[in-house]
């Protein structure tokens, strides 16, 4: 059963997140420090808001109202990772707490999406709106000059400003040349989209160390976001049955075979929910 700590994270979650919310009118920073409290039950977000709100105060007594986009962008980069000293976790990458926002502004250390997050909210703070780029193995910002050039923003690395063919080099790297770059690569992705980005990295991580509870809690966040996705609901059916929660998991499996009744494993988890069944059947 769901702990009641477990079960209020998820309620605020979702009302910051819940359909009826405009992508645009979704608070980021709020939402992201909400799936720290996974970890954190009792985090005190509006600590870490005000943190990065005294960033933005930083960055913004040095620039004045019509400061030409790259000044902008050069005055984050100086308090941010020259002043502040924030920087990419090359390190120990897949740890976790370079996916929760407060370690990333306590620690001042991250991964692409994490501190490219604070990066965003530093900067709409300071009336610089960018979007997150999904470049796959490495996430990126997006900002248009006034002739409409793009300018592309690494907080992995100190804020380097990129361009395509920069990208196309950084995705050899990562990939080692076995997936090619596609324009659309740079194209921008929305609010939700960077928190499943999020999640995803989180769940990456606790599935490859079989932390199949602190999973489960990720992917309840997930169909938070999107709840008709039918790969999310099977995985958290199988995730509930892997840690004992039956009725739930038989929940899950008739939704996704309501959802998907000819998917390829629907005969599979047919069977599984026949299982579950006949096993609660032996407790009343």
């Amino acid at each position: 059963m769901r702990g009641v700590g477990t079960a209020s994270i998820l309620e605020a979650f979702t009302a910051l997140v819940r359909a009826d919310v405009e992508d645009d009118r979704i608070d980021l920073l709020r939402a992201a420090l909400t799936i720290a409290r996974t970890e954190y039950p009792d985090l005190d977000i509006r600590n870490y808001v005000n943190r990065v709100e005294a960033l933005a105060s930083k960055v913004r007594l040095q620039i004045s109202a019509d400061s030409p986009v790259v000044e902008m962008i050069n005055t984050l980069n100086r308090v941010i990772f020259h002043e502040m000293d924030f920087r990419g976790n090359r390190e120990d990458y897949y740890d976790p707490r370079n996916s929760f926002l407060n370690d990333v502004l306590e620690r001042r250390l991250g991964i692409p999406i994490t501190l490219s997050v604070v990066y965003m909210e530093v900067a709409r703070r300071i009336g610089l709106p960018l979007v997150g780029v999904g470049m796959p193995g490495h996430f990126l910002l997006k900002v248009y000059d006034v002739e409409g050039r793009q300018i592309l923003i690494d907080p992995f690395n100190n804020g380097a400003m990129l361009n395509a063919a920069d990208c196309e080099q950084r995705m050899k790297v990562v990939y080692a040349g076995e997936m090619h770059f596609k324009p659309e690569y740079l194209l921008p992705v929305s609010r939700r989209q960077i928190l499943t980005r999020m999640l995803n990295n989180l769940r990456h991580i606790y599935m490859s160390v079989r932390q199949f509870r602190k999973t489960l809690t990720i992917v309840d966040l997930v169909l938070a976001i999107y709840p008709r996705s039918p790969e999310d609901v099977k995985q958290r059916a199988m995730l509930r049955l892997s840690v004992g929660q039956l009725g739930g998991a038989l929940i899950d499996m008739d939704q996704y075979l309501k959802m998907n009744p000819e998917a390829s494993d629907a005969d599979e988890v047919r069977q599984t929910a026949l299982g579950i069944r006949r096993t609660l059947a032996t407790w009343n």
